[in-house]
């Protein structure tokens, strides 16, 4: 494959080195970056050989027409030298049929060219049969360098990329990012009628005894370093057909028929952005169709959400697939080009918005309508503590009463599994349900399941999975269930399940406190009933506010003490560590304050020496970044938290589609918190990285407000981990990509650590855009004559944010029904929702975030109590209104 030399193209944005041999891409340079290859490039040798899938492959599944069966043929598959047809500064074409086995009915030409200052790759298959043949299968291999196997997070960060779909049809592309989430970004686009109908993975299923990949597949070792390729699907029925069968793809599958002697070309264009933020801007300047979606494509049944469209030929037609799911109206076109439309869901679940534009290019957006926010949150605080309520008073293990792991498709708790912390209300997976359950009650609170809350920390928390004396006293424990039939001879573990592997530790593996990632959900435990004790009167009882925010301090410094090894480490949660730090402050624990501010120092101080500090128990991972931006930019090293941020946005993007939308980058956690039957490395949609990721952001941007992409991708996450609840309130860990499953893993799994970043993170955020004018994200907005009214719909209903004012208006207590800012007169009025038989007066707290207005601070109008730093507003049994005002410093 080597033996034949180079050829090289170029465009004013790209070089494209092709090998003669086989006709694919040896490497991909941006013209800005001569150091950054898109493709694995530097492991080209290595992967040389046959089944190694290349940029410029191509896979084929055809029958002949009326047949039943399918023939899969891929030209990486047996390579033999390509039959050069054309080759000069401008092109490259030749024919791969040399490639294919005998006897297939189709010869394929391959093109790769420069033309219009862009670089195109095109197929052209032609039926050389006396008889039609149909293509039930045509996939475009994205072979790009996201191969971290055997690098240093140094490396990685320096020459390696991710890339993410937008899985729309016509309107369809992949966007290719360097993990620094700096400098170009490759988009890869459809070049003449070549839609983006699906996303195939490209296994890594191999030959026993050979070491090549069995057909169809890519020897490359898939694992926690490199997640695998993807085919761009052009055509997909002959897998609809057959494995992809009754599952609900992105859009319908289709195929082609050629007749004898026809022929048919697909290709796709290469172009450059020149950052992540230009995405949008590059594809119109390109002329392909953009769309932006606010508050993004979930959509609680209560907000009025907005859809721009930017194209140069106008819509004809606008519909959701299925009708009755989506309520759509016709904002017409603005002053800047936008074709805007007023979104309503009906109907809980998935929906496809289906938009065709008069020159018959056809743009498909995904959107998943959900119940509205509090209604979603209640259903599954209902289900935590109903379905999920495990109080069995003979459990040899002691996890009674909890909120234990729960398996949807077997309508059961899980009790047992051989990977024993799912059953053992530890690590992620199986602490994820009780942690879900703390921060609901956190964000909004009911007595009863206070009660039951309060009990599983007395009974199982407090003195079984944590320490309540001893040496290792608030040290946590790996799991409460664990496999050693002699301790528990009264026990039946499943015979059904292998318990002869690591994961089913015994007692002494159970039993040991030092993972540092098992103590933020304890912390988070003790600190929402810290935080709901305080501000409330007659719901938390068993224990004060004071011995909750204790246990909470005691528990973080336990985790530097007796579990330091992973501290080094940013913590998924660790944001509420910085909140910790906060509320001991605010509280005049000064001590405890500044003796946990000091370790949380020194572990930044480490940080500050590295050049990306993102490690963790997987040799990469999208869990630190959140704890470390928090330090970061609490410690004044802004270079830091800005190198984080850009980390983040590297695997985290904003795309019209309610799945990948502000889905951080997670694909290896079905193996461990998902259920088993479904247990493999996968992309996972939604999965606890939106939630935590969202934090940064979504702080990042209130620094910034001016920043529109933040809140539009860090919202995306806020929003994940309400997609994942069901219509009963059941929530699932995340959300299977791949084409053969399309559905919700039935695990709970480790859902909590993503539904603290919906409940830290949450608020209504209000912005005004040149070109798209008032938006909002987590409520509607109306522009009254310049009074702009702000109806507050998120889940917690007491944070807001008036991005124009740069102010962060949030509530210890009480709610915000809507508010109203004056822009003639530059103030903000409050509508408090009345006074409830647990809350009694609101407690308001006013930041100016926005860093370029430190000479003004904002205030209630009136006179006011403070406590702990909090405005007090006694409320009344109406709606009471608070007016605020900006004061000079």
């Amino acid at each position: 494959m080597l033996d034949g030399g180079r050829i090289s193209l170029s465009t004013p944005d790209l070089k494209v080195e092709l090998l003669r041999y086989s006709g694919t891409a040896a490497s991909l340079t941006p013209s800005s970056d001569a150091t950054l290859d898109y493709t694995p490039g530097d492991l080209l040798k290595q992967r040389s050989a046959n089944t190694f899938y290349h940029l410029g492959d191509l896979d084929v599944r055809y029958r002949a027409a009326g047949a039943s069966g399918w023939t899969d043929v891929s030209t990486a598959y047996r390579r033999n030298p390509v039959t050069v047809l054309a080759a000069d500064a401008k092109q490259f074409a030749g024919d791969v049929s040399s490639s294919l086995p005998g006897g297939t009915p189709l010869k394929i030409v391959r093109t790769w060219s420069s033309e219009g200052g862009t670089l195109a790759l095109r197929f052209t298959l032609t039926n050389t049969s006396g008889s039609a043949v149909e293509i039930g299968g045509l996939g475009i291999p994205m072979v790009f360098n996201n191969i971290l196997n055997g690098r240093t997070l140094d490396q990685a960060y320096r020459i390696c990329s991710f890339y993410d779909p937008y899985i729309g049809e016509d309107a369809g592309y992949v966007q290719v990012s360097q993990l620094s989430g700096t400098g170009p970004v490759l988009l890869v686009v459809p070049d003449g009628h070549t839609p983006f109908e699906a996303w195939k993975p490209i296994l890594d299923h191999r030959n026993r005894q050979t070491g090549e990949g069995l057909l169809d597949n890519d020897p490359t070792p898939r694992g926690t370093t490199f997640e695998g390729s993807f085919d761009w699907m052009v055509h997909s029925e002959g897998y609809t057909e057959n494995e992809w069968r009754g599952v609900q793809e992105w859009n319908p599958a289709s195929s082609a028929t050629l007749a004898p002697g026809k022929s048919v070309t697909y290709g796709v264009r290469f172009l450059v952005a020149p950052n992540l933020r230009q995405i949008e801007a590059t594809l119109a300047e390109h002329k392909r169709p953009v769309a932006v979606g606010v508050p993004g494509y979930v959509l609680p049944q209560d907000i009025e959400a907005r859809l721009f469209l930017r194209y140069d030929k106008p819509v004809r037609s606008i519909a959701g697939e299925p009708a009755a799911a989506v309520e759509i109206h016709d904002d017409g076109m603005n002053s800047h080009g936008l074709h805007a439309y007023t979104l309503r869901g009906r109907q809980w679940g998935r929906f496809r918005l289906v938009i065709t534009y008069a020159d018959g290019m056809v743009q498909s957006i995904g959107y998943r309508t959900i119940k509205p926010e509090t209604e979603a949150i209640a259903d599954m605080g209902r289900f935590l503590f109903q379905q999920q309520w495990f109080d069995d008073p003979h459990d040899p293990f002691h996890r009674g009463p909890s909120i234990i792991s729960y398996d949807n498709e077997a309508g059961k708790q899980v009790t047992q599994d051989s990977r024993v912390w799912i059953a053992g209300l530890s690590d992620e997976a199986g602490a994820g349900s009780w942690l879900a359950a703390s921060m609901k009650e956190y964000l909004e609170p009911d007595k009863a399941e206070i009660a039951k809350l309060e009990s599983f920390v007395d009974g199982v928390l407090w003195g079984h999975l944590q320490n309540s004396e001893g040496e290792h006293k608030y040290g946590v424990h790996k799991s409460l269930f664990f496999y050693q039939p002699a301790l528990v001879p009264g026990f039946s573990y499943d015979p059904k399940l292998n318990w002869t592997s690591w994961t089913s530790w015994n007692k002494e593996g159970a039993d040991d406190v030092g993972r540092s990632y098992n103590y933020p959900h304890v912390v988070a435990a003790y600190w929402s009933l810290y935080r709901t004790a305080r501000n409330t009167h007659g719901l938390v009882t068993n224990h004060d506010w004071q011995w909750y925010l204790n246990q909470a301090y005691e528990t973080t410094l336990a985790m530097c003490t007796q579990a330091p090894y992973y501290t080094r480490f940013g913590q998924m949660e660790g944001t509420v560590f910085v909140r910790l730090l906060d509320d001991l402050k605010a509280e005049g624990w000064t001590d405890k304050a500044a003796k946990l501010e000091a370790l949380m120092r020194a572990r930044a101080d480490v940080w500050k020496t590295e050049a990306y500090p993102f490690g963790s128990e997987m040799p990469w991972d999208s869990t630190g970044q959140e704890e470390v931006y928090d330090w970061t930019r609490y410690f004044h090293d802004d270079v830091k938290a800005e190198v984080t941020l850009n980390a983040i946005l590297a695997y985290d993007p904003t795309i019209p589609s309610w799945g990948y939308n502000g889905s951080a980058r997670r694909y290896w956690d079905f193996i461990y918190g998902g259920k088993e039957k479904y247990a493999r490395l996968e992309r996972q949609l939604h999965h606890y990285g939106s939630g935590i990721n969202a934090i940064p952001l979504l702080a990042e941007y209130r620094l910034h407000p001016d920043d529109l992409y933040l809140l539009r991708v860090g919202y995306g996450g806020v929003m994940g981990p309400l997609a994942n609840i069901d219509e009963k309130g059941f929530a699932s860990a995340a959300f299977h990509s791949f084409p053969d499953l399309m559905m919700y893993d039935p695990y709970t799994g480790d859902y909590g650590p993503n539904f603290f970043g919906q409940a830290m993170n949450t608020g209504t955020f209000v912005t005004h855009d040149d070109t798209m004018g008032w938006l909002c994200f987590g409520g509607n907005v109306e522009d009254r004559r310049g009074v702009v009214h702000i109806t507050v719909l998120d889940s917690s209903r007491d944070r807001l944010f008036v991005a124009p004012l740069g102010l962060w208006i949030t509530l210890d207590a009480g709610k915000i029904v809507s508010a109203d800012y004056n822009t003639h007169k530059g103030t903000v009025t409050l509508h408090l929702a009345p006074a409830s038989e647990f809350v009694s007066t609101a407690r308001l707290r006013l930041t100016e975030t926005q860093l370029m207005r430190g000479d003004v601070t904002w205030d209630v109008a009136t006179k006011a109590v403070r406590d702990a730093g909090a405005t007090v507003i006694p409320l009344s049994s109406g709606e009471t209104t608070v007016a605020l005002a900006e004061t000079k410093k």
